[in-house]
């Protein structure tokens, strides 16, 4: 197995989530389902833990979509924190923009793509993010943030992705996650404390479908122009002279 420097990582992570865990496996079938279970075991007693698989056999991604990853392919993890914020709106925006910051913190290439996935301005996907809640008795809920970025590209064209190998060779997943995992922790505490307001700036200035021409899978609003983001993270579409929102849930949205 690769070398995670578990002990650094959880290091650099227990200064935002004091007391936190951290775990690398070889194999697994999905680290979001992994930390879910322990959750739901552990109750009150759960731990903030970082999860991390060389392998995922059977990760889950929006809409019940699978993400399968070979060793070497993609960073596959999830963080799993107790948030005492009540409103999650616009969290999986907040952590789109964690993650962008880390990776590409000159803003050059990557772009976000409401509202969980990660983009090059090319219009090919390089990553995803699956944000899940459980509640905790008499306590916060713990979100569990799942995280998906290729390193290689897939091979089947069709799926229109990229690699992180195409624009940042060299990089492999330890090293990844040593640059990314801080950040995101050090958002999911900012966020817990200011919700997505802190992130709507951020977010705007990597907003792919800003000023773009979007088609959605809901028959009542098939399509429009997007007009951004509101301030709890919902998609403005402007659509027959009137602003509509999109909130993330059953709706898929792609350029047109």
């Amino acid at each position: 197995m690769q070398d995670w420097r578990i002990p650094e990582l959880r290091a650099a992570l227990a200064a935002h989530w004091p007391g936190l865990v951290a775990e690398a496996l070889p194999e697994i079938g999905s680290t979001s389902t992994e930390l879910l279970q322990r959750a739901r075991e552990a109750g009150a007693a759960f731990a903030p833990c970082l999860l991390v698989a060389e392998r995922q056999s059977a990760g889950r991604g929006r809409l019940g979509r699978q993400w399968q990853s070979g060793v070497g392919d993609a960073l596959t993890f999830s963080l799993a924190v107790p948030l005492a914020r009540a409103d999650w709106s616009g969290l999986s925006l907040a952590v789109g923009v964690a993650l962008a910051e880390a990776i590409d913190p000159a803003n050059a290439w990557l772009r976000l793509k409401w509202p969980n996935d990660l983009w090059l301005a090319d219009g090919r996907k390089l990553g995803g993010i699956l944000v899940e809640g459980l509640p905790l008795p008499q306590g916060p809920r713990v979100a569990v943030v799942g995280v998906g970025l290729n390193l290689r590209a897939p091979a089947d064209a069709a799926l229109q992705a990229a690699g992180l190998a195409d624009v940042a060779p060299g990089l492999d997943a330890p090293a990844l996650l040593a640059r990314v995992a801080p950040t995101l922790a050090a958002a999911l505490r900012r966020f817990d404390a200011q919700g997505f307001g802190a992130f709507a700036d951020a977010f705007a200035t990597r907003d792919v479908l800003m000023g773009r021409a979007i088609r959605t899978t809901d028959p009542a609003l098939p399509g429009g122009l997007a007009d951004g983001v509101d301030a709890d993270g919902a998609l403005r579409l402007r659509c027959d002279g009137r602003v509509q929102r999109i909130v993330s849930g059953e709706v898929s949205v792609r350029p047109d």
